[in-house]
Protein backbone atom coordinates (compact mmCIF):
# COMPACT_ATOMS: atom_id res chain seq x y z
CA UNK A 1 0.00 0.00 0.00
CA UNK A 2 1.40 3.74 -0.94
CA UNK A 3 1.85 6.20 1.74
CA UNK A 4 -1.42 8.13 0.20
CA UNK A 5 -3.42 5.31 0.26
CA UNK A 6 -2.15 4.27 4.23
CA UNK A 7 -2.85 7.73 4.99
CA UNK A 8 -6.73 7.98 4.15
CA UNK A 9 -7.39 4.20 5.40
CA UNK A 10 -8.80 5.91 9.11
CA UNK A 11 -6.88 6.65 11.99
CA UNK A 12 -4.79 4.38 14.04
CA UNK A 13 -7.29 3.73 16.64
CA UNK A 14 -9.89 2.62 13.11
CA UNK A 15 -7.25 0.13 11.74
CA UNK A 16 -6.80 -1.47 14.92
CA UNK A 17 -10.38 -1.82 15.73
CA UNK A 18 -10.86 -2.64 12.32
CA UNK A 19 -7.74 -5.54 12.69
CA UNK A 20 -9.36 -7.32 15.67
CA UNK A 21 -11.85 -8.31 12.61
CA UNK A 22 -9.68 -8.17 9.90
CA UNK A 23 -5.86 -9.54 11.00
CA UNK A 24 -4.90 -8.36 7.60
CA UNK A 25 -5.52 -4.88 8.08
CA UNK A 26 -3.03 -4.32 10.72
CA UNK A 27 -0.13 -4.14 8.14
CA UNK A 28 -1.46 -0.71 7.74
CA UNK A 29 -0.11 -0.15 11.01
CA UNK A 30 3.37 -1.71 9.82
CA UNK A 31 3.33 0.15 7.03
CA UNK A 32 3.35 3.89 9.04
CA UNK A 33 5.61 3.29 11.63
CA UNK A 34 8.02 0.23 10.66
CA UNK A 35 10.77 2.46 9.41
CA UNK A 36 10.58 4.84 12.62
CA UNK A 37 10.27 2.08 14.73
CA UNK A 38 13.00 0.07 13.33
CA UNK A 39 15.38 3.61 13.16
CA UNK A 40 14.79 3.57 16.96
CA UNK A 41 15.86 0.35 17.75
CA UNK A 42 19.01 0.62 15.17
CA UNK A 43 20.62 3.80 16.75
CA UNK A 44 20.02 1.59 20.05
CA UNK A 45 20.89 -1.74 19.33
CA UNK A 46 22.79 -1.86 16.06
CA UNK A 47 21.74 -3.00 12.77
CA UNK A 48 22.06 -6.70 13.73
CA UNK A 49 19.25 -6.87 16.29
CA UNK A 50 17.49 -4.16 14.58
CA UNK A 51 15.10 -6.35 12.50
CA UNK A 52 14.43 -9.26 15.04
CA UNK A 53 13.68 -6.25 17.27
CA UNK A 54 11.56 -4.40 14.90
CA UNK A 55 9.44 -7.82 13.81
CA UNK A 56 9.28 -8.69 17.60
CA UNK A 57 7.52 -5.53 18.46
CA UNK A 58 4.51 -5.55 15.64
CA UNK A 59 4.14 -9.46 16.38
CA UNK A 60 3.71 -8.35 19.91
CA UNK A 61 1.04 -5.44 19.15
CA UNK A 62 -1.00 -7.41 16.50
CA UNK A 63 -1.26 -9.76 19.96
CA UNK A 64 -2.28 -7.22 22.37
CA UNK A 65 -4.29 -4.98 19.36
CA UNK A 66 -7.56 -5.92 21.14
CA UNK A 67 -6.82 -4.36 24.17
CA UNK A 68 -5.64 -0.90 22.29
CA UNK A 69 -7.24 1.78 24.00
CA UNK A 70 -9.64 4.07 20.86
CA UNK A 71 -8.78 7.49 20.28
CA UNK A 72 -5.15 6.58 20.88
CA UNK A 73 -2.14 7.03 18.60
CA UNK A 74 -0.31 3.78 17.64
CA UNK A 75 3.25 5.74 17.47
CA UNK A 76 4.13 6.00 21.73
CA UNK A 77 2.41 2.30 22.22
CA UNK A 78 4.75 1.11 19.68
CA UNK A 79 7.75 2.67 21.05
CA UNK A 80 6.60 1.68 24.70
CA UNK A 81 6.44 -2.07 23.44
CA UNK A 82 10.18 -1.60 21.12
CA UNK A 83 11.47 0.20 24.30
CA UNK A 84 10.64 -2.73 26.37
CA UNK A 85 11.94 -5.36 23.73
CA UNK A 86 15.31 -3.16 24.17
CA UNK A 87 15.60 -3.13 27.50
CA UNK A 88 15.89 -6.96 27.22
CA UNK A 89 19.00 -6.12 25.19
CA UNK A 90 20.64 -4.15 27.92
CA UNK A 91 23.93 -5.69 27.69
CA UNK A 92 23.98 -5.15 24.10
CA UNK A 93 23.36 -1.86 24.49
CA UNK A 94 25.71 -0.95 27.01
CA UNK A 95 28.34 -2.92 25.47
CA UNK A 96 28.09 -1.24 21.78
CA UNK A 97 28.10 2.50 24.05
CA UNK A 98 30.73 1.13 25.75
CA UNK A 99 33.06 0.56 22.91
CA UNK A 100 32.23 3.66 21.05
CA UNK A 101 33.50 5.37 24.24
CA UNK A 102 36.48 3.71 24.02
CA UNK A 103 37.03 3.53 20.02
CA UNK A 104 35.07 6.85 18.98
CA UNK A 105 33.49 4.76 16.02
CA UNK A 106 30.74 2.90 16.43
CA UNK A 107 31.25 -1.41 15.94
CA UNK A 108 27.88 -1.96 13.94
CA UNK A 109 28.74 0.19 10.82
CA UNK A 110 27.89 3.75 12.64
CA UNK A 111 24.19 2.85 12.75
CA UNK A 112 24.18 5.30 15.02
CA UNK A 113 24.49 8.23 12.50
CA UNK A 114 22.18 8.07 10.21
CA UNK A 115 20.51 11.64 10.11
CA UNK A 116 19.01 14.60 11.67
CA UNK A 117 19.81 15.11 15.74
CA UNK A 118 21.63 12.05 16.34
CA UNK A 119 23.87 12.71 13.72
CA UNK A 120 24.93 16.25 15.22
CA UNK A 121 24.97 14.83 18.64
CA UNK A 122 27.50 11.60 17.96
CA UNK A 123 29.83 13.98 15.59
CA UNK A 124 33.27 14.52 15.93
CA UNK A 125 34.81 14.33 19.44
CA UNK A 126 31.33 14.52 21.30
CA UNK A 127 30.47 10.81 20.17
CA UNK A 128 32.80 9.41 22.81
CA UNK A 129 31.66 11.70 25.60
CA UNK A 130 28.41 11.46 24.85
CA UNK A 131 27.91 7.67 24.58
CA UNK A 132 30.30 6.88 27.73
CA UNK A 133 27.14 9.30 29.14
CA UNK A 134 24.65 7.12 27.94
CA UNK A 135 26.38 4.34 29.30
CA UNK A 136 25.98 5.32 32.77
CA UNK A 137 22.68 6.06 33.02
CA UNK A 138 19.97 4.05 34.92
CA UNK A 139 17.51 2.07 31.72
CA UNK A 140 14.47 4.02 32.70
CA UNK A 141 16.77 7.43 32.41
CA UNK A 142 18.49 6.48 29.11
CA UNK A 143 14.65 4.76 27.99
CA UNK A 144 12.88 8.94 28.70
CA UNK A 145 16.02 10.82 26.76
CA UNK A 146 16.04 8.72 24.08
CA UNK A 147 12.86 8.86 23.17
CA UNK A 148 12.71 12.11 23.09
CA UNK A 149 15.71 12.94 21.71
CA UNK A 150 15.55 10.14 19.07
CA UNK A 151 11.98 9.00 18.69
CA UNK A 152 10.50 12.83 18.89
CA UNK A 153 7.77 11.79 21.49
CA UNK A 154 6.56 14.97 23.64
CA UNK A 155 6.57 14.10 27.59
CA UNK A 156 2.68 12.75 27.24
CA UNK A 157 3.50 10.26 24.83
CA UNK A 158 7.20 8.99 26.82
CA UNK A 159 4.51 8.70 29.82
CA UNK A 160 1.77 6.73 27.65
CA UNK A 161 5.04 5.06 26.04
CA UNK A 162 6.06 3.53 29.36
CA UNK A 163 3.16 3.39 31.38
CA UNK A 164 4.40 6.51 33.78
CA UNK A 165 3.13 10.08 35.08
CA UNK A 166 4.54 12.50 33.15
CA UNK A 167 5.83 14.10 36.76
CA UNK A 168 7.98 10.97 36.19
CA UNK A 169 9.20 11.92 32.74
CA UNK A 170 10.14 15.16 33.58
CA UNK A 171 12.10 13.92 36.52
CA UNK A 172 13.84 11.05 35.00
CA UNK A 173 14.57 13.66 31.60
CA UNK A 174 16.15 16.32 33.99
CA UNK A 175 18.32 13.56 35.71
CA UNK A 176 19.59 12.17 32.15
CA UNK A 177 19.90 15.65 30.99
CA UNK A 178 22.21 16.81 33.65
CA UNK A 179 24.25 13.77 33.09
CA UNK A 180 24.79 13.98 30.33
CA UNK A 181 25.85 17.95 30.18
CA UNK A 182 28.27 16.81 33.39
CA UNK A 183 30.03 14.45 30.95
CA UNK A 184 30.47 16.75 27.91
CA UNK A 185 31.37 19.78 29.94
CA UNK A 186 34.61 17.61 31.26
CA UNK A 187 35.78 18.13 27.59
CA UNK A 188 35.89 21.39 26.38
CA UNK A 189 35.69 20.40 22.79
CA UNK A 190 32.14 19.03 23.17
CA UNK A 191 30.68 22.80 24.48
CA UNK A 192 29.81 24.02 21.50
CA UNK A 193 27.36 20.90 21.10
CA UNK A 194 25.74 21.64 24.07
CA UNK A 195 24.69 24.79 22.24
CA UNK A 196 23.52 23.58 19.33
CA UNK A 197 21.66 20.27 20.41
CA UNK A 198 19.55 21.90 23.08
CA UNK A 199 17.06 19.02 22.79
CA UNK A 200 19.48 16.78 24.87
CA UNK A 201 20.71 19.22 27.50
CA UNK A 202 18.33 21.50 28.19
Amino acid sequence: MSHDESAHAGSDADVIARSVREPECFGLIWDRYAGDVHRFVMRRLGRDLADDVTAETFAAALRQRARFEPGRSARPWLFGIAANLIGKHRRTEIRGLRAVARLGIDPVERSWMSEGVEERVMAGSARPALASALAELASGDRHVLLLVAWADLTYAEVAEALGIPVGTVRSRLHRARQAVRRSLTHDPLTEPMLREVPTWTS
